[in-house]
Protein backbone atom coordinates (compact mmCIF):
# COMPACT_ATOMS: atom_id res chain seq x y z
CA UNK A 1 0.00 0.00 0.00
CA UNK A 2 1.51 3.58 -0.90
CA UNK A 3 1.63 5.66 1.40
CA UNK A 4 -1.60 8.47 0.01
CA UNK A 5 -3.54 4.96 0.45
CA UNK A 6 -2.55 4.78 3.93
CA UNK A 7 -3.43 8.32 4.91
CA UNK A 8 -6.81 7.48 3.31
CA UNK A 9 -7.26 4.34 4.84
CA UNK A 10 -6.51 5.46 8.55
CA UNK A 11 -8.34 8.22 8.08
CA UNK A 12 -11.51 5.97 7.83
CA UNK A 13 -10.41 4.31 10.89
CA UNK A 14 -12.25 5.05 14.25
CA UNK A 15 -9.64 3.74 16.69
CA UNK A 16 -6.78 6.01 14.33
CA UNK A 17 -8.80 8.97 14.78
CA UNK A 18 -8.78 9.02 18.68
CA UNK A 19 -5.90 7.56 19.06
CA UNK A 20 -3.38 10.24 18.41
CA UNK A 21 -2.23 13.66 17.77
CA UNK A 22 -1.10 12.65 14.28
CA UNK A 23 -4.06 11.44 13.37
CA UNK A 24 -6.12 15.09 14.37
CA UNK A 25 -3.14 16.63 12.00
CA UNK A 26 -3.76 14.36 9.20
CA UNK A 27 -7.75 14.92 9.67
CA UNK A 28 -7.35 18.36 9.67
CA UNK A 29 -5.13 18.39 6.35
CA UNK A 30 -7.86 16.31 4.85
CA UNK A 31 -11.13 17.66 6.02
CA UNK A 32 -10.75 21.24 7.08
CA UNK A 33 -8.05 22.15 4.54
CA UNK A 34 -8.75 20.09 1.54
CA UNK A 35 -5.68 18.59 0.98
CA UNK A 36 -5.06 15.69 -1.74
CA UNK A 37 -2.21 12.95 -0.08
CA UNK A 38 -1.15 12.97 -3.67
CA UNK A 39 -0.80 16.29 -4.13
CA UNK A 40 2.64 16.52 -5.63
CA UNK A 41 2.53 20.22 -6.87
CA UNK A 42 5.86 22.44 -5.52
CA UNK A 43 5.68 23.83 -2.18
CA UNK A 44 3.84 27.68 -2.78
CA UNK A 45 6.68 30.17 -2.33
CA UNK A 46 6.68 34.24 -2.63
CA UNK A 47 8.82 36.26 -4.50
CA UNK A 48 12.21 37.46 -3.82
CA UNK A 49 10.80 41.28 -3.52
CA UNK A 50 8.02 40.26 -0.81
CA UNK A 51 10.41 38.29 0.70
CA UNK A 52 12.79 41.05 1.95
CA UNK A 53 9.68 43.04 2.45
CA UNK A 54 8.81 39.92 5.19
CA UNK A 55 12.20 39.83 6.60
CA UNK A 56 12.39 43.74 7.10
CA UNK A 57 9.46 43.35 8.85
CA UNK A 58 10.84 41.31 11.54
CA UNK A 59 14.45 43.07 11.38
CA UNK A 60 14.95 42.01 15.55
CA UNK A 61 13.77 39.09 15.07
CA UNK A 62 16.18 37.54 12.39
CA UNK A 63 19.43 39.65 14.05
CA UNK A 64 18.38 37.67 17.23
CA UNK A 65 17.66 34.23 15.74
CA UNK A 66 20.72 35.22 13.74
CA UNK A 67 23.67 33.57 16.26
CA UNK A 68 21.60 30.49 17.52
CA UNK A 69 21.20 29.30 13.25
CA UNK A 70 24.97 29.64 13.23
CA UNK A 71 25.67 27.72 16.33
CA UNK A 72 22.86 25.19 15.65
CA UNK A 73 23.57 24.46 12.24
CA UNK A 74 27.46 23.92 13.60
CA UNK A 75 26.35 21.16 15.79
CA UNK A 76 24.32 19.01 13.32
CA UNK A 77 25.75 20.16 9.74
CA UNK A 78 27.94 16.74 9.53
CA UNK A 79 23.86 15.19 10.05
CA UNK A 80 23.41 16.14 6.61
CA UNK A 81 20.43 18.90 8.21
CA UNK A 82 19.22 22.39 7.20
CA UNK A 83 18.41 24.97 9.82
CA UNK A 84 15.25 26.97 9.14
CA UNK A 85 13.81 29.77 10.66
CA UNK A 86 9.99 30.79 9.48
CA UNK A 87 7.29 33.80 10.53
CA UNK A 88 3.88 32.63 12.63
CA UNK A 89 2.60 31.78 9.06
CA UNK A 90 5.43 28.88 8.46
CA UNK A 91 7.03 31.09 5.73
CA UNK A 92 11.21 30.49 5.79
CA UNK A 93 13.09 33.56 6.42
CA UNK A 94 16.12 32.14 7.22
CA UNK A 95 18.19 28.89 6.83
CA UNK A 96 21.46 27.35 7.15
CA UNK A 97 22.24 24.48 4.83
CA UNK A 98 25.78 22.74 3.57
CA UNK A 99 26.64 24.02 -0.28
CA UNK A 100 26.45 19.89 -1.11
CA UNK A 101 23.00 19.78 0.47
CA UNK A 102 21.23 23.10 -0.97
CA UNK A 103 20.02 22.00 -3.71
CA UNK A 104 18.73 18.92 -2.31
CA UNK A 105 16.79 21.35 0.16
CA UNK A 106 15.65 23.11 -2.78
CA UNK A 107 13.86 20.60 -4.45
CA UNK A 108 11.99 19.20 -1.23
CA UNK A 109 10.74 22.63 -1.19
CA UNK A 110 12.86 23.68 2.06
CA UNK A 111 14.60 27.47 1.04
CA UNK A 112 13.69 30.92 1.75
CA UNK A 113 10.69 32.41 0.91
CA UNK A 114 8.48 28.89 0.78
CA UNK A 115 5.82 28.59 2.68
CA UNK A 116 5.10 25.50 4.97
CA UNK A 117 1.94 26.19 6.63
CA UNK A 118 -0.52 23.16 7.79
CA UNK A 119 -3.19 24.43 5.37
CA UNK A 120 -0.79 24.29 2.19
CA UNK A 121 1.42 21.64 2.87
CA UNK A 122 -1.02 19.36 5.58
CA UNK A 123 1.19 17.85 8.51
CA UNK A 124 4.40 18.77 8.31
CA UNK A 125 7.33 20.03 11.19
CA UNK A 126 6.62 24.01 10.58
CA UNK A 127 3.21 24.01 9.98
CA UNK A 128 2.34 21.68 12.41
CA UNK A 129 4.12 22.86 15.26
CA UNK A 130 2.22 26.45 14.68
CA UNK A 131 -1.25 24.88 14.28
CA UNK A 132 -0.77 23.08 17.66
CA UNK A 133 1.42 25.73 19.30
CA UNK A 134 3.87 22.97 20.73
CA UNK A 135 7.04 21.25 19.42
CA UNK A 136 6.78 18.53 16.98
CA UNK A 137 8.57 16.03 15.43
CA UNK A 138 7.32 14.58 12.01
CA UNK A 139 9.29 11.61 10.95
CA UNK A 140 9.17 10.73 7.22
CA UNK A 141 5.65 8.69 6.76
CA UNK A 142 4.21 10.52 8.98
CA UNK A 143 3.72 13.40 6.81
CA UNK A 144 0.66 13.98 5.10
CA UNK A 145 1.82 14.43 1.90
CA UNK A 146 3.17 11.49 0.01
CA UNK A 147 5.95 14.28 -1.70
CA UNK A 148 7.03 14.78 1.70
CA UNK A 149 7.91 11.39 3.08
CA UNK A 150 11.40 11.64 2.80
CA UNK A 151 11.91 14.03 5.09
CA UNK A 152 12.04 14.07 8.97
CA UNK A 153 11.02 17.60 10.82
CA UNK A 154 11.41 18.89 13.72
CA UNK A 155 9.54 22.21 14.77
CA UNK A 156 9.60 24.42 18.09
CA UNK A 157 7.29 27.58 18.21
CA UNK A 158 9.37 31.19 18.99
CA UNK A 159 7.27 33.45 21.48
CA UNK A 160 7.62 36.91 21.12
CA UNK A 161 7.73 39.43 23.93
CA UNK A 162 3.47 38.97 24.48
CA UNK A 163 3.65 35.40 24.75
CA UNK A 164 2.51 35.41 20.88
CA UNK A 165 4.11 32.61 18.23
CA UNK A 166 6.31 34.74 15.90
CA UNK A 167 7.82 31.45 13.97
CA UNK A 168 9.44 28.70 14.58
CA UNK A 169 13.03 26.96 14.69
CA UNK A 170 12.95 23.84 12.45
CA UNK A 171 15.71 21.24 11.39
CA UNK A 172 15.06 19.15 9.01
CA UNK A 173 16.95 16.07 7.46
CA UNK A 174 16.25 14.22 4.08
CA UNK A 175 18.38 11.09 5.22
CA UNK A 176 16.93 7.62 5.23
CA UNK A 177 19.81 7.10 8.05
CA UNK A 178 17.71 9.31 10.31
CA UNK A 179 16.61 7.33 13.17
CA UNK A 180 13.62 8.29 15.89
CA UNK A 181 16.57 8.59 18.57
CA UNK A 182 18.56 10.95 16.45
CA UNK A 183 15.65 13.32 15.98
CA UNK A 184 15.20 13.63 20.09
CA UNK A 185 18.67 14.27 20.81
CA UNK A 186 18.57 17.37 18.25
CA UNK A 187 15.10 18.16 19.46
CA UNK A 188 16.87 18.86 22.73
CA UNK A 189 18.80 21.65 20.82
CA UNK A 190 16.33 23.05 19.33
CA UNK A 191 14.62 23.94 21.77
CA UNK A 192 17.25 24.69 23.68
CA UNK A 193 17.81 27.29 20.67
CA UNK A 194 14.15 28.71 20.36
CA UNK A 195 14.30 29.41 24.12
CA UNK A 196 17.53 31.12 24.05
CA UNK A 197 15.71 33.37 20.78
CA UNK A 198 12.82 34.41 22.89
CA UNK A 199 14.67 35.34 26.05
CA UNK A 200 16.82 37.69 23.74
CA UNK A 201 13.75 38.82 22.01
CA UNK A 202 12.01 39.50 25.88
CA UNK A 203 15.17 41.72 26.85
CA UNK A 204 15.19 43.61 23.75
CA UNK A 205 11.85 44.09 23.92
CA UNK A 206 11.90 45.63 27.57
CA UNK A 207 15.51 46.83 27.65
CA UNK A 208 14.46 49.66 29.47
CA UNK A 209 12.82 47.80 32.68
CA UNK A 210 14.09 44.97 34.62
CA UNK A 211 14.31 41.49 33.90
CA UNK A 212 13.97 39.07 36.87
CA UNK A 213 13.29 35.16 36.79
CA UNK A 214 9.69 34.38 37.48
CA UNK A 215 10.52 32.26 40.46
CA UNK A 216 14.43 31.85 41.96
CA UNK A 217 13.69 27.83 42.05
CA UNK A 218 12.47 27.94 38.19
CA UNK A 219 15.44 25.55 36.20
CA UNK A 220 13.47 27.07 32.75
CA UNK A 221 15.57 30.47 32.04
CA UNK A 222 13.07 31.54 29.87
CA UNK A 223 10.81 32.22 32.71
CA UNK A 224 11.14 36.12 32.82
CA UNK A 225 9.39 39.33 34.08
CA UNK A 226 10.06 42.23 33.15
CA UNK A 227 9.67 45.16 35.78
CA UNK A 228 9.02 48.81 35.63
CA UNK A 229 10.52 51.56 37.58
CA UNK A 230 7.44 51.62 39.68
CA UNK A 231 7.72 47.95 40.84
CA UNK A 232 5.23 46.84 38.43
CA UNK A 233 5.42 43.49 36.63
CA UNK A 234 4.36 44.61 32.41
CA UNK A 235 5.80 41.94 30.73
CA UNK A 236 6.13 38.12 31.09
CA UNK A 237 7.21 35.67 28.48
CA UNK A 238 5.33 32.33 27.54
CA UNK A 239 7.06 30.70 29.93
CA UNK A 240 6.25 32.73 33.09
CA UNK A 241 2.36 33.44 31.96
CA UNK A 242 2.09 29.86 31.97
CA UNK A 243 3.22 29.34 35.54
CA UNK A 244 1.34 32.52 36.61
CA UNK A 245 -1.69 31.50 34.22
CA UNK A 246 -1.71 34.50 32.77
CA UNK A 247 -3.37 35.45 29.37
CA UNK A 248 -1.18 35.12 26.14
CA UNK A 249 -1.21 37.44 22.87
CA UNK A 250 -1.68 40.49 24.71
CA UNK A 251 0.09 43.03 26.64
CA UNK A 252 0.36 42.22 30.06
CA UNK A 253 -2.50 44.53 32.26
CA UNK A 254 0.33 45.64 35.46
CA UNK A 255 0.82 43.47 38.11
CA UNK A 256 2.40 44.57 41.28
CA UNK A 257 5.63 42.72 41.68
CA UNK A 258 5.10 42.27 45.34
CA UNK A 259 1.68 40.97 44.93
CA UNK A 260 2.97 37.77 42.88
CA UNK A 261 6.81 37.76 44.25
CA UNK A 262 5.11 36.91 48.23
CA UNK A 263 7.80 33.93 48.53
CA UNK A 264 10.44 35.60 51.00
CA UNK A 265 13.47 34.05 48.77
CA UNK A 266 11.92 35.91 45.38
CA UNK A 267 11.40 39.04 47.12
CA UNK A 268 14.85 39.13 48.70
CA UNK A 269 15.80 38.28 45.02
CA UNK A 270 13.78 40.96 43.93
CA UNK A 271 14.99 44.00 46.56
CA UNK A 272 18.83 42.72 45.91
CA UNK A 273 18.23 43.70 42.59
CA UNK A 274 16.42 46.96 42.79
CA UNK A 275 19.07 47.58 45.38
CA UNK A 276 21.58 47.05 43.26
CA UNK A 277 20.17 49.33 40.57
CA UNK A 278 19.47 52.40 42.71
CA UNK A 279 23.21 52.17 44.62
CA UNK A 280 24.85 51.60 40.43
CA UNK A 281 22.69 55.00 39.96
CA UNK A 282 24.05 56.82 42.78
CA UNK A 283 27.39 55.61 42.54
CA UNK A 284 27.43 57.01 38.71
CA UNK A 285 26.50 60.27 38.98
CA UNK A 286 29.13 60.80 42.10
CA UNK A 287 25.92 61.06 44.94
CA UNK A 288 23.76 63.01 42.96
CA UNK A 289 20.67 62.16 43.63
CA UNK A 290 18.54 64.59 41.51
CA UNK A 291 20.32 63.44 38.67
CA UNK A 292 20.34 59.54 39.65
CA UNK A 293 16.62 59.35 40.08
CA UNK A 294 16.63 61.22 36.80
CA UNK A 295 18.38 58.54 35.16
CA UNK A 296 16.44 55.67 36.94
CA UNK A 297 12.90 57.12 35.87
CA UNK A 298 11.61 57.61 38.66
CA UNK A 299 10.66 60.90 40.99
CA UNK A 300 13.36 62.16 43.37
CA UNK A 301 10.86 61.58 46.25
CA UNK A 302 9.98 58.03 45.05
CA UNK A 303 13.93 57.76 45.24
CA UNK A 304 14.25 58.64 48.55
CA UNK A 305 11.32 56.41 50.08
CA UNK A 306 13.45 53.57 47.89
CA UNK A 307 16.63 54.41 49.59
CA UNK A 308 15.08 54.03 53.00
CA UNK A 309 12.85 51.41 52.90
CA UNK A 310 16.26 49.25 51.39
CA UNK A 311 18.19 50.89 54.42
CA UNK A 312 21.23 52.24 51.34
CA UNK A 313 23.77 54.43 53.19
CA UNK A 314 23.90 57.36 51.13
CA UNK A 315 27.88 58.55 50.63
CA UNK A 316 29.14 61.50 52.72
Amino acid sequence: MNHASYVLTSLESKSFAAKSRLAASWRRSYEHHGIDPTNSAPTNRISQKELVLRRQNLEQLISLAEPQLDELFGLICNAGCSVILTDQNGLILDQRTSSADKDSFEEWGLCPGAIWSESTEGTNGIGTCLAEQRPVIIERNQHFLAKNIGMTCIGVPIHGANAEIVGVLDVSSARLDHAPTTSSLIAATVKNAACHIETQNFRAHFSKERIVLAAQNSADPSALVAINSDDCIIGATHTARKLFGWAVNEELKPVAATDIFNDNQCATGLRRGERTAIVKAITRTNGNLSQAALNLGIARATLYRRINRLGIHLPK
